[in-house]
């Protein structure tokens, strides 16, 4: 089950720019530190220490093959955040039932 914190940590993590662009450049698939820092305006350390965060909210998982880390998209903080946006979307489902339910009434009347 997810908790808040799970949601939370990752809608943070994704706040900040660089990591949002790391998060995207995952989206390919998984990537070694070195190919993810290949473009970005920040040093190798920094995305180091933007890949702490984005593991520690559950958003990408390393893996150690030889010398290299190797980085991938974690299905769990993605799906904690989808469920937390899935609430909204079923709120926002049922409203625009239930307007159109009404109108459909005056409609008929």
């Amino acid at each position: 089950m997810q908790t808040a914190e799970n949601y939370d940590q990752a809608f943070n993590a994704l706040g900040d720019p660089t990591r949002r662009a790391i998060f995207e450049k995952l989206q390919q698939g998984p990537l070694s530190v070195v190919h993810i820092a290949d473009g970005l305006p920040v040093s190798r350390p920094a995305v180091s220490q933007h890949l702490k965060v984005l593991k520690e909210a559950k958003l990408i998982s390393i893996q150690q093959q030889g010398t290299r880390s190797i980085c991938e998209l974690n299905k769990e903080g993605i799906l904690a955040m989808r469920n937390y946006l899935d609430k909204f979307w079923d709120d926002a489902l049922e409203a625009f039932k239930a307007l159109a339910e009404k109108e459909e009434r005056l409609d008929n009347n």
